[in-house]
């Protein structure tokens, strides 16, 4: 396991805008304030969804596409920097009207309401490709 200390820097709390990409609002917070390293959760509701799942003996995400409003029961994510940007790696709880769930790793959304807690730490998370995964995992 490869491990640091971390030292929180700011807090915020944010509302995602009506009709804008999910992913992208905790993006572009992270934009406005600078923070190369962030942890977040939130919680909402969306109109449609693209969720991951990521297929380990081939090393390739599976898309699969809801265009149907869902619940966001829970999202967690973190922000770190992939390839000099700043990315959102998010995973969510969603479910729909009948309280089914599907859960995953959220790559965009449409949002009817968000609100989202974020924590930004003083040094930057870098991913890279992690070999043995086929991951981009922090370094």
């Amino acid at each position: 396991m490869d491990y640091r200390e971390v030292a929180s820097e700011q807090e915020f709390v944010a509302r995602l805008g009506h009709g804008a990409d999910w992913r992208a609002e905790i993006e572009s917070l992270a934009d406005d304030e600078d923070a190369d390293a962030a942890w977040f959760i939130a919680m909402g509701a969306v109109q449609d969804a693209d969720i991951w799942y990521y297929d380990q003996d081939e090393k390739e995400y599976r898309e699969v596409q809801f265009d149907e409003p869902l619940e966001v029961a829970s999202c967690v994510g973190n922000i770190s920097l992939l390839d000099g940007e700043r990315f959102a790696h998010t995973h969510a709880v969603l479910s729909r009207r009948s309280g089914q769930t599907l859960a995953g790793h959220l790559d965009s959304a449409t949002v009817f309401a968000g609100e989202l807690y974020m924590r930004t730490f003083e040094e930057p998370l870098v991913r890279e490709r992690d070999q043995p995964t086929g991951l981009d995992l922090w370094l």
